[in-house]
């Protein structure tokens, strides 16, 4: 903590929200004092959902899938988080398609 900023106490997290909102980290915490923490059975949040896809492109996914070894899911989701990453890098060329 760095001396004289003294983080109040809040009585709802609607409160703290609109404090950190207006305030820096930075003018409470000294970042000489952090140290790296790590959480190896940290797991990422999944949501499961539902998806209507073509028949023909469900079957072309199984098939890719069954070559490669991998459940068809996983294929999707590796598939998806690709394209995603593709789109987030260069979004000026998602629209000139």
């Amino acid at each position: 903590m760095k001396k004289g900023n003294i983080i109040p106490d809040f009585k709802n997290e609607d409160e703290e929200r609109e404090f950190w909102a207006t305030h820096s980290p930075l003018d409470y915490f000294d970042i000489r004092e952090f140290k790296r923490a790590s959480f190896p059975k940290l797991k990422p949040s999944v949501k499961s959902i539902s998806i209507r896809l073509p028949e023909g492109m469900l079957a072309e996914l199984k098939i890719l899938a069954n070559k490669k070894d991998v459940p068809y899911q996983s294929l999707a989701k590796i598939y998806l988080a690709r394209q995603i990453s593709l789109e987030r890098r260069s979004p000026h060329m998602a629209s000139k398609k």
